[in-house]
């Protein structure tokens, strides 16, 4: 808390800086009227976004709610886009004050009235109005529409140990739901629709299905049960369905809060995986599912890998759901026993970054090192999710929310 505080003060202090660079910026308007509505707005919006954000973080909740989630979304937009502003003013300033010191070295004897350092020239500020025009319309969009621009991920799978009767095999994952953050169900309801279209053969979730308190799910509990595959549908737990992140009255709340969140689960149709397998049949041919409760570096570590191989055939071929990629990073790719496909989430690719042909960066890359996609690692596959809801930034840019369909084909 004592760091958020710090965070919006700081943000505070820069908007005494801002403010006078949008004073340089509307200096030439000859409509005075225009001018106190610019300078007026800049501190009823960016000042304001600072201070809302003050005012949801001093409110004290058990735990993060949707009030908070925008308040925090807007005051990061609102910061960023007053980042870039500056940036290009001090660049313009350290110019202005390197030009006036060369001034007087070279000009020793200054023209009266002259000021020392020049003033501000109007087309800085204007430069730094559209480059933080760029972070302001964008993190927007990532509010208002990105978060729920879902895309379908479509990926074939090629493996040596694949049963015949498996070949062409097709899974639907969906990860992250963090229902306690959805503010509009129609898009949801759309996002579920290219879901169910895909008609696969089996349908599997891999954590998170709250942010951290069993209710939120239950609105949706008709929409997401509609989520029916022919060989089943298959879930595990992700690091907020344990409600560490939410303050308790008594363990015993705590206890009862999980409990209710993994009825939800059989509520929904999903078969919750606790440390367990099971055996998919089709035809002749068989393949093990194995489903752990969370395990992640830095975070609540209950799964147990070796307690749900129990009774799994070695020669088998194995689909893991682990719903943080770190497990697959230090213990699954590892394993004496070969794990042929692992399905993950959690990182949400950071809601933020950059995907293309010839670039692909996310903040998250700092910290995972598989935080979105496929890896591979001698035949062992790890696919992270990059989610279906979002958290804390009410927003998508970049890394939108995923819909997975794979495809297992034997060579």
């Amino acid at each position: 808390m004592r760091v958020l505080y710090l965070v919006s003060l700081f943000s505070l202090l820069l908007d005494i800086y801002a403010y006078h660079g949008v004073k340089t910026w509307v200096s030439g308007w000859k409509s005075v009227r225009r001018k106190k509505i610019a300078l007026s707005s800049y501190l009823v919006f960016f000042t304001g976004a600072s201070i809302l954000f003050l005012a949801g973080i001093s409110f004290s909740t058990q735990y993060l709610t949707r009030f908070q989630e925008w308040a925090l979304s807007l005051f990061l937009t609102f910061l960023i886009t007053k980042l870039f502003f500056i940036i290009v003013l001090l660049l313009g300033d350290i110019v202005r004050f390197f030009w006036g010191i060369l001034r007087r070295l070279f000009k020793p004897k200054p023209v009266s009235g002259e000021p020392f350092f020049p003033s501000r020239r109007r087309f800085i500020a204007e430069a730094g109005i559209l480059l933080a025009a760029v972070p302001f319309t964008g993190f927007f969009y990532a509010m208002f529409k990105g978060k729920y621009d879902f895309h379908l991920h479509e990926v074939t799978l090629y493996f040596d140990e694949l049963p015949a009767s498996f070949d062409g095999f097709t899974i639907t994952q969906l990860s992250d739901f963090h229902s306690g953050s959805f503010d509009n169900m129609s898009a949801v309801t759309r996002g579920i629709e290219i879901a169910k279209a895909q008609q696969s053969d089996l349908f599997v979730f891999t954590g998170d299905l709250v942010n951290n308190m069993a209710w939120e799910v239950e609105p949706y509990i008709s929409l997401f049960s509609q989520l029916k595959a022919p060989y089943g549908q298959f879930s595990i737990l992700g690091n907020h369905d344990y409600g560490d992140y939410a303050r308790w009255d008594n363990p015993e709340q705590k206890a009862a809060n999980f409990e209710k969140i993994k009825q939800n689960h059989q509520t929904l149709g999903y078969r919750l995986m606790l440390n367990e397998n099971t055996v998919i049949r089709k035809g002749p041919d068989q393949l093990a599912l194995i489903g752990v409760e969370n395990w992640g570096r830095g975070f609540i570590q209950v799964g147990d890998i070796d307690k749900a191989l129990e009774g799994v055939d070695k020669n088998a071929f194995k689909i893991l759901l682990s719903h943080d990629p770190t497990h697959w990073e230090e213990k699954i790719r590892y394993h004496t026993t070969t794990i042929h496909l692992t399905l993950s989430g959690h990182t949400h690719g950071a809601q933020f970054g950059i995907e293309s042909d010839k670039l692909r960066w996310s903040p998250v890359q700092g910290r995972y090192l598989d935080w979105a996609g496929l890896a591979n690692e001698k035949d062992r596959y790890l696919y992270v999710n990059r989610g279906f809801g979002f958290l804390a930034f009410s927003g998508r840019l970049g890394i939108w929310p995923e819909i997975t369909k794979l495809t297992l084909r034997k060579t």
